[in-house]
Formats: C-alpha cells, structure tokens, sequence
C-alpha cells in the first residue's frame, strides 16, 4: 500500500529549518522533495559534526569522530538534493521546469528575494493554477517587521517566550528551537490542507507562515493572563497556577517533578506519600488556591519528605498511588530512556540513529529514506525535467 503522499512532487528552496521541518515530515509521507541548495549547500550543513554513526560512536567514544550536521541530518532525510545558482539563467529555466510539474513548492527565502529571482508568487499562482505555495519567514511578507532577520533566539525573544522561560532571576531560552519546528509544524498543516481543499476544487493557493505568527499563538495563554490583570512570572520549573508543581530533590540526589493537579490529588499525595494525614485534612492546604497563596510552605512540606527518601522508594510509593511525577533527566538520561523510541537513517558518514517522529499508525509501515550529500541529485534531476539540455 503506499505513502499517503505518494506521487506527490514537493519543491523546496529551503535552508536552516522550519522550511526542512515541513518538507521532511512530507517526504515521511510518501512526498518526492526535491530540496534546492545553492552552489554552497544548505547553511544548516555546517552547523557542527556530531551526528556519527552508531559503529564510529562505539569507536570514538564521546562523539569525538567526525561525522554530519545534527540539524541537517534530523530535518533532511529521504530528501533529493539539487546545487542551483538562480544567478545563472540556465539553472532558472531548470527551476521553472520543476515547478511546472509540481504540487508544492515550499521557500523559506526572506520576504521578496524569491519575486527579485525571477519566481513572483502572483506569477507562479497565475501560471500553476494547481500548485500549493508556501512561504515561510519569520514575521510575515508585511508589517513594519518583514525585513529583519529572524532566527529562532530572536523570535523567542521578540514573542515574549523567553519573558516566561527562565528562573526568576532571568529569562531563557527554551533549548530547542521551538520557533522554527512551530512554523515548520504549521506549514505542514497548512499545506496538507491545501491538498485535501485542491481534491475538491483543483485550485491551488498561496500560504504564508511566520515564525513570530506560529510563537505568539503558543503565547496566548500568557497574553490572555497578562491582559486580565495577571502576567505570568518565571518560576523555573514550578507552575504560576497550581502548588505543589515543581522539582524536589531526593535523598540520594535525584531531581523530581511532581504534579498536583486536583484537591483530591494534593490529599492522597499528603496522606499516602508524604504520611501526613493532619496535612491532608487542613483547610489551609485544602484547596489549590489556599497552596498557591501559601507556596513557599506548601513545598517546603514535599520537600522535606523527599529529601528524606531515596528517588527508588519515593518513585515507587509516587507510581502506586497514581501521582503525576517525572524525572529530570538529561540528555545522557534520554539517550537510555526505555521508552525512546528510534530511527535509523542512512548519512553520506554512516547510519545515524536519533528519536522516531511522533505519530504511528497500523497503515503501510514507513521506511525513511537518506540524508542526501550535497548535489547528490543535481545530474539526474536535470536529465529528466530538461532532458537533452547540455550540462553544466
């Protein structure tokens, strides 16, 4: 049975990574992607060296081998790669040969540039009534906004993500870079909506996604706070609505986060965790309110009894009585997790083994393709879309 997405051709002048966010979850699906590098390669290429394979990682412990971009190697895979100078007019006509066959084209390209190259989205969309663009950029084709740079620290900074990130000493980063997988994640929606309405209707359409757009939406509970007269303030990892939620450290060292999401909760935590059935019957805990206003107090109890036990009896006596916990693990921690779940991808260094996407399905089992080297395709892409044509 194949892909969903099978037979579909996808176009993508892409670089960094919310644009090879989108294009990788569509070439997951069955999508042919056809990624437009320029002569020097995608920037992401070259943000480091550590995504090994498996046999150099037990070779060289620690990572010290040399391998492909992390970035690259995460977002690019089943891709094919195509090195054209849209300088040169031959590799225009090559690129206009493409786009005449395609069902998406997808450009990440700062607003204008793509229209200064020849490819005006009015035009394509006059000319391909069928075919779904998206644009992506990081505040949007309009607005006093447009023309800056935008990566993704910025836009953390600039949405207001990192106003609510961080200990109450200063704000942070979130460690990922959430801004682009947001808009990357939104585009892929956006476009697979496109096709589902292009089914019905043969139209095609113009997309535009931004990065700022795809952050201020995941802000709208703290805007929403914000306006009604009560801003969010950093509480590292504890909750500004509800107590105890936050990490309380172990006998033995070992950070753990708990979550108390009901009145009912909170009683069963002080009675069957903390053995404090005093505590579990008093009105001045009794309510989440009622802890919020006395926080300080409130996990200074949970801290003392888990500060007290070892994290292999307190996590435990957590899972039997159904209390919400987590451990806060590192990335080292990630790398053993039993629940991970992972991919194995083949890299121009080697195969690369890293965390298997979210969704799984009893559909056609996927089979994810290679990370491409850098104008892997270029020679077999141009024999077919301008065949005959001399190559240069």
């Amino acid at each position: 049975m194949p892909l969903p997405l099978s037979g579909l051709l996808v176009v993508s002048l892409e670089q960094a990574v919310a644009a090879p966010m989108c294009t990788c979850r569509l070439a997951d699906a069955g999508a042919r992607v056809i990624k437009v590098e320029r002569p020097e390669g995608d920037f992401a290429r070259y943000y480091d060296k550590l995504a090994i394979s498996r046999e150099d990682g037990r070779k060289c412990p620690g990572g010290r081998a040399e391998g492909q971009s992390a970035y690259f190697v995460w977002l690019n895979r089943g891709k094919e790669s195509l090195v054209l100078d849209l300088a040169r007019d031959d590799d225009k006509v090559l690129l206009a040969a493409i786009l005449a066959k395609a069902d998406v084209f997808v450009q990440n390209l700062k607003p204008g540039a793509i229209a200064k190259l020849g490819f005006p989205i009015p035009a394509l969309r006059a000319a391909h009534p069928r075919l779904v663009i998206c644009s992506i950029s990081g505040y949007g084709e309009d607005g006093p906004y447009a023309q800056r740079k935008a990566y993704d620290m910025l836009v953390q900074a600039e949405s207001g993500l990192a106003s609510v990130t961080g200990s109450p000493e200063a704000p942070a980063r979130v460690g990922v870079s959430v801004c682009d997988v947001a808009a990357g994640m939104n585009a892929y929606e956006a476009i697979l909506e496109a096709l589902y309405a292009r089914e019905k209707t043969g139209d095609g359409v113009a997309i535009s996604i931004s990065m700022f757009d795809a952050m201020a939406e995941w802000m709208a509970v703290p805007l929403i706070q914000y306006e009604g007269g009560a801003p969010p303030k950093r509480i590292g990892l504890a909750h500004t609505s509800i107590a105890p939620y936050g990490a309380f450290k172990t006998r033995d060292g070992a950070d753990i986060l708990i979550s108390i999401q009901s009145d009912r909760e909170w009683r069963v935590l002080a009675e069957k965790v903390l053995g404090d059935k005093a505590l579990a019957a008093d009105p001045a805990f009794a309510t989440n309110v009622a802890r919020v206003k006395s926080r300080a107090e409130t996990d200074a109890r949970v801290a003392a009894v888990f500060g007290a036990t070892d994290e292999a009896a307190l996590t435990r006596k957590l899972a039997e009585n159904d209390i919400a916990f987590a451990r806060v693990n590192t990335t080292g921690d990630l790398a053993s997790h039993p629940q991970l779940r992972r991919i194995e991808i083949a890299t121009p260094s080697g195969a690369v083994s890293y965390p298997a996407p979210p969704a799984r399905s009893d559909a056609t089992p996927r089979r994810y393709g290679a990370v491409p080297s850098l104008g892997e395709h270029s020679a077999k892409i141009r024999a077919e879309f301008l065949p005959g044509a001399k190559l240069s």
